[in-house]
């Protein structure tokens, strides 16, 4: 597929970012849902052929390591850095589901405040 779409998800990612930080400038954030990304090879089932496609293209995944970078906690890989086969998405072609063939596109990122009260994080 055709990534005509990347050059507004950079400018949504800063934008974003910019947001949540001035959020937690009041209190502490929880940011969660499908973020559209699979931030490390770990979070999708064939990374090295899905390379140029949307949702591990670099620049996506840039995004999500600076966002990351400013301070926000992966609840999950924070938990679990080396649990592979844990994904949230998988293709309705091919019995991908059955197969395990999928990606993690869903968060739940905290602010570091947080950190102290996470006991769990999990894919089903």
């Amino acid at each position: 597929r055709k990534l005509e779409r990347l050059a507004y998800r950079q400018t949504w990612d800063g934008d974003l970012l910019v947001h949540l930080k001035k959020l937690e400038e009041k209190k502490p954030v929880i940011y969660c849902g499908d973020l559209n990304v699979a931030h490390l090879e770990i979070d999708l089932s064939n990374p090295k052929t899905n390379k140029k496609s949307a949702g591990f293209t670099q620049e996506e995944r840039d995004g999500m390591t600076k966002l990351l970078g400013s301070g926000f906690i992966d609840s999950f890989r924070h938990l679990h850095p080396t649990l592979a086969g844990q994904y949230s998405f998988w293709t309705y072609m091919g019995n991908a589901r059955a197969r395990n063939i999928g990606w993690r596109l869903d968060y739940f990122l905290l602010s570091p405040a947080l950190l102290p009260a996470l006991s769990e994080s999990f894919m089903r």
